[in-house]
């Protein structure tokens, strides 16, 4: 990415598209009287030694700041230790605009030695020993002249790596008939397996543990398929909040749309149906050892749904796992302990007030939770195998708990509450205090991205996406303190500060 410094006023960020031929005789036309204009130009050529281009992406992003023309932004560095937490931060992947998995989606392989993740070019593999990347899975190539939208929706899209097998699996939507079918990536060969085509306007969004499930949500409408949350919203990337989300998450609740939860064998591509309902369902999670357990939500402004349930894939035991007590409580984010015996997930009582990393156990329902403090509650957490550390990604004053201290990537130190001879019932929870120690400073990222958390098999590593030096990146943390005496030690904020304009606040409409 290069970035342009020039004389004007601040206005509002754009993305515009130019041919190649009079790309910069637009630009320079486009942005007559403004002052700084950051844009990407995408290098497509692969295969030679020359760099061409294709028609070139403009990423606009303009802000206040001093006139003249110059370059500002060079390639973002690979490590420095934080100047504010003592712990070392590296960049981990190359690739601008490059992503790490939703929080609770597998990305390890079974003996955890590669990570997946994404980037605009295709499904890419990492090497954890040596972290080595390399891409997995190309993209298709876009047909000339789509539209961002097109080049997404004709993308592949990973869904989760597999439990059993060296395998990512992901979809990919056909152009002409719109429907999507399954594949499985071979992590370390790459050889690509198709699995089944799904009916119309149908997606899965998770593998089951032995890998002959999928399971996902259609709608039963083209009429309902258009009023469906994000349609046509404009957004940067796959994990980035769009414009105006609470809004659009109201009008999706009450739209009542038909949807229908299914499972399809990935063998067969026989489709089985769990129910109907016009309740809005999403947030789809298989458990990592059950492969007849789903973990399902009912989506929508948390403090209006029931949130978190089960289901059997046969369709029965349809069970709600939290029920609330307290008006404007909250629970959700929800993710499944490594064991596969826990359900973690955010606890509010009540929202925006009072904060909790909450649990149940699959069997039994007996419960714990973990108080935290306003400015240490996460958009996402996380959890290490053992449960004997948690990790969150923080957040800024735009989101729920509206934190004025909150922008870090935490490690929590977890202690249970000890019992003094108190009254004691089988069904009471069990309480505890989560205690912080910050690894990264993230004052300089735009939470609208969000940077999914999640742990390394061996606990040693925290993975983040973010965007802190303008385009997406895949990072990682140390969960142990940096050396002493290391020549490299930084401000996070500030080194960002260098690569992109400080972010715009995220609106407060959680």
């Amino acid at each position: 990415m290069v970035r342009f410094e020039l004389e004007g006023p601040k206005i509002p960020s754009a993305s515009l598209r130019f041919a190649q031929d009079d790309t910069f005789k637009k630009l320079r036309a486009w942005n007559k009287g403004r002052r700084f204009v950051d844009f990407n130009l995408e290098l497509l050529e692969q295969k030679t030694m020359k760099i061409r281009w294709s028609s070139a992406v403009l990423a606009l992003s303009l802000v206040a700041g001093c006139g003249g023309l110059k370059a500002l932004a060079q390639t973002p560095p690979k490590t420095w230790v934080d100047r504010d937490t003592g712990h070392r931060i590296f960049r981990v992947t190359d690739e601008p605009g490059s992503s790490g998995f939703y929080f609770n989606v597998n990305a390890y392989s079974p003996d955890g030695s590669i990570m997946v993740y994404t980037a605009p070019d295709g499904i890419h593999t990492m090497e954890l020993a040596t972290r080595k990347t390399q891409l997995l899975v190309a993209n298709p190539k876009p047909v000339e002249g789509a539209s961002p939208l097109e080049r997404m929706r004709g993308s592949n899209h990973a869904i989760v790596v597999g439990k059993k097998t060296n395998s990512v699996f992901f979809s990919r939507m056909d152009e002409a008939t719109h429907l999507q079918t399954i594949f499985k990536a071979d992590l370390v060969s790459g050889k690509v397996t198709q699995l089944a085509t799904l009916p119309a306007r149908a997606t899965i969004s998770t593998i089951n543990a032995d890998e002959t499930l999928g399971s996902g949500v259609f709608t039963e409408t083209e009429a309902g398929a258009q009023q469906e949350y994000g349609r046509g919203a404009a957004r940067s990337g796959p994990l980035v909040q769009p414009e105006g989300k609470g809004a659009m998450m109201e009008r999706r609740l009450a739209a009542r749309i038909p949807v229908v939860l299914f499972t399809v064998d990935l063998k067969t591509g026989k489709v089985k149906e769990l129910f109907h309902s016009t309740d809005w369902i999403g947030h789809l999670l298989f458990s990592p050892v059950d492969p007849t357990l789903l973990m399902y939500c009912h989506e929508g402004p948390w403090h209006k749904v029931d949130r978190i349930w089960t289901i059997r894939t046969d369709g029965t035991h349809n069970e709600l796992r939290h029920k609330r007590t307290m008006l404007m409580e909250i629970a959700g984010h929800e993710f499944w302990g490594q064991d596969g015996q826990t359900v973690w997930y955010d606890w509010q009582f009540p929202k925006g007030e009072d904060f909790w990393l909450a649990a149940f156990d699959i069997s039994t329902n007996k419960r714990v939770a973990y108080h935290l403090q306003r400015d240490e509650w996460s958009i996402h957490f996380n959890v290490n195998k053992d449960a004997t550390l948690f990790t969150g990604d923080g957040g800024d004053p735009g989101q729920v708990a509206h934190s004025q201290n909150g922008e870090w990537i935490n490690l929590f130190h977890p202690e249970w509450r000890q019992n003094d001879n108190s009254l004691e019932e089988p069904t009471f929870w069990k309480p505890g205090v989560f205690h912080r120690e910050k690894l990264v400073n993230m004052a300089h990222h735009n939470y609208r991205l969000e940077p999914n958390v999640r742990f390394s098999p061996d606990s040693k590593l925290i993975f983040f996406t973010s965007n802190m030096f303008g385009q997406s990146y895949v990072f990682a943390v140390e969960v142990a303190k940096a050396a002493p005496g290391a020549s490299d030690i930084a401000s996070t904020p500030e080194l960002a500060a260098k690569f992109a304009p400080a972010p715009a606040p995220t609106p407060a409409d959680k």
